[in-house]
């Protein structure tokens, strides 16, 4: 109970906390990071270095169970699930139902210098490499390699990022933005 209190808690002070940072958003995004790494910082989430963006639309489930790596970029609307509640439902459709609801907890774990394409869903127990593009509306689980480009439902690699970055030097439509 008193875990449930705190976790409550937790919650409370980062949408509170957030709602007041969302202005900055639209007007300063590099401020609106610096205090938003702060805030997740404060409700648990490990982060290793500094993450460029983060999406306002961003949800994340268990705060202790999330690690960010370094400039590291998340679109709108990522969805980080780190419990998983379908093992239940596989018990009962085997004849052999639980007292209550059985949860499995899995670490969601992003390496450095990653891209999160928006609508994608990261699954309890993934891990992403260091170099890693995440195509849009992907649904990962488990180890991505670094270097790798993903995309899909299930996500699978489709291509090397190094690769990807000496194709698009080649084009004419490259936009440099601000630093």
């Amino acid at each position: 109970m008193r875990m449930k209190i705190k976790r409550m808690k937790i919650k409370v002070t980062y949408y509170f906390f957030k709602f007041l940072i969302k202005p900055l958003v639209y007007t300063n995004h590099r401020l609106y990071m610096k205090f938003y790494n702060r805030l997740l910082h404060h409700v648990g989430i490990k982060i290793n270095g500094t993450p460029r963006f983060i999406a306002y639309s961003v949800k994340f489930d268990d705060f202790a169970l999330i690690t960010l790596g370094d400039r590291l970029v998340i679109s709108s609307k990522v969805i980080f699930l780190t419990h998983d509640y379908s093992f239940t439902s596989s018990l009962i459709s085997i004849g052999e139902k639980p007292e209550t609801d059985i949860g499995l907890l899995g670490p969601i774990t992003i390496g450095d210098n990653v891209f999160i394409g928006i609508n994608s869903i990261l699954l309890p127990g993934t891990t992403i490499g260091n170099n890693v593009i995440i195509g849009a509306g992907s649904v990962v689980r488990g180890k991505v390699p670094d270097y790798s480009i993903i995309s899909g439902n299930p996500a699978l690699v489709i291509g090397d990022i190094r690769q990807h970055a000496k194709k698009l030097k080649h084009k004419n439509y490259i936009r440099r933005v601000d630093k």
